[in-house]
C-alpha cells in the first residue's frame, strides 16, 4: 500500500520503520525536519515537508504526535493531513489523546469521505520497536477490518471496542490502572528494602503469584537500581492523566487513586523528573 506516517517521536519513528520493512511505499512527515532525514537514512521511504504532501494519494494515513491540539495542526490545518488524502483512504490515529479529539477528526473526515479509527497503543517505546504494540481501536467494523492487518506490522494485539472514541476511552483505562500499579509496586519495593529482605528475590517469588504484572517484570529492577533514563515519560504520563481526569469529571467516575498518583508525579516533575521513566515514583519515597 501507499501509506503516510504523521510524527517520527521515539513511537513512531520505529512504527513507520516496520511498515516500510513490510514491503510498504511510506512518506513521512515530521515537524523537526532532522528527524524525517534521519528516518529516510534508516528506513526505504520517503520525506515530505507537509502532512498534506505526506498523504496525497495514500490509501491510509497514520498519525503519532503528542496531543490534541498537535492533532488538529497536522490534520485540520490547511497544509494538514486531509487537505492530501483522497476519498475512501483511511486516516488511523494512533496519539494518546481525548476521545472529544477523535468524534471531532471523524466528523471532518467523514465530510470527505474519508474514514477514520482512533488506535492507541500501549508497550511503549520498547514495544515498538521490537513491533509488539497492543492497539485499542474504536470506530466502523469494515474500517478496522482494513486497517488492522497493516497495523499488524507492529503489533501483537489489535482489537475494536466500539464506536468512534472506545479506543481513546479503553487507553484511558489502561493508564490509570498502569498509575495504581507503579505506585503499588513502588511502595511494595521501598517496603522491601526498608526491612532488609534481598529485594530481587523478593520480586522473584512474588512475580510468580498474584502480584505478577508487566510493570513488576520490566520495571523491577531499573528501580531497584534508581534508573530512569528510559521508558515512558513522567510528563506523557501526566498528559495521559490528565484526559483521564478529564473524562471521569464528564462520565461521573470516582479516580481517587489516579489523582493522587497524578499529585506524585508533579513532585516528581518539580525534582526534575519530567522526562525520567513513570516507575521514578519510588524516588518519592525516600
Amino acid at each position: 500500500m501507499k501509506i503516510a506516517f504523521i510524527g517520527l517521536g521515539v513511537m513512531g519513528f520505529p512504527m513507520a520503520g516496520h511498515l516500510a520493512n513490510a514491503g510498504h511505499d511510506v512518506t513521512v512527515f515530521n515537524r523537526t525536519t532532522e528527524k524525517a532525514l534521519l528516518w529516510v537514512k534508516t528506513y526505504p521511504g520517503s520525506a515530505t515537508s507537509t502532512p498534506a504532501d505526506a498523504a496525497d494519494g495514500c490509501d491510509m494515513v497514520f498519525i503519532c504526535v503528542g496531543n490534541d491540539d498537535d492533532l488538529r495542526a497536522v490534520v485540520l490545518e490547511n497544509i494538514g493531513a486531509l487537505a492530501g488524502m483522497k476519498p475512501n483512504s483511511i486516516l488511523v490515529d494512533h496519539t494518546t489523546a481525548s476521545a472529544e479529539i477523535a468524534r471531532e477528526l471523524h466528523a471532518a473526515c467523514l465530510q470527505k469521505s474519508i474514514e477514520f479509527i482512533d488506535a492507541p497503543v500501549s508497550g511503549g517505546q520498547q514495544g515498538a520497536e521490537n513491533g509488539q504494540l497492543t492497539i485499542m481501536c474504536g470506530g466502523n467494523e469494515d474500517t478496522y477490518k482494513k486497517a488492522a492487518p497493516v497495523m499488524n506490522c507492529y503489533a501483537k494485539k489489535t482489537c475494536l471496542l466500539g464506536p468512534t472514541g472506545s479506543g481513546q476511552l479503553t487507553k484511558m483505562v489502561n493508564q490509570v490502572c498502569i498509575a495504581g500499579l507503579i505506585q503499588g509496586l513502588a511502595e511494595g519495593l521501598q517496603f522491601a528494602e526498608n526491612a532488609g529482605l534481598d529485594v530481587h528475590k523478593v520480586v522473584e517469588v512474588i512475580s510468580q503469584g498474584a502480584a505478577q504484572s508487566w510493570q513488576m517484570d520490566n520495571r523491577h529492577d531499573t528501580m531497584i537500581k534508581g534508573k530512569y533514563e528510559h521508558g515512558f515519560a513522567v510528563d506523557w504520563m501526566r498528559k495521559d492523566l490528565a484526559i483521564c481526569l478529564d473524562e471521569a469529571k464528564r462520565n461521573g467516575s470516582k479516580l481517587p487513586v489516579a489523582d493522587l498518583v497524578d499529585q506524585f508525579y508533579a513532585e516528581v516533575q518539580d525534582d526534575g523528573g519530567g522526562r525520567w521513566d513513570t516507575s521514578s515514583l519510588k524516588v518519592r519515597l525516600k
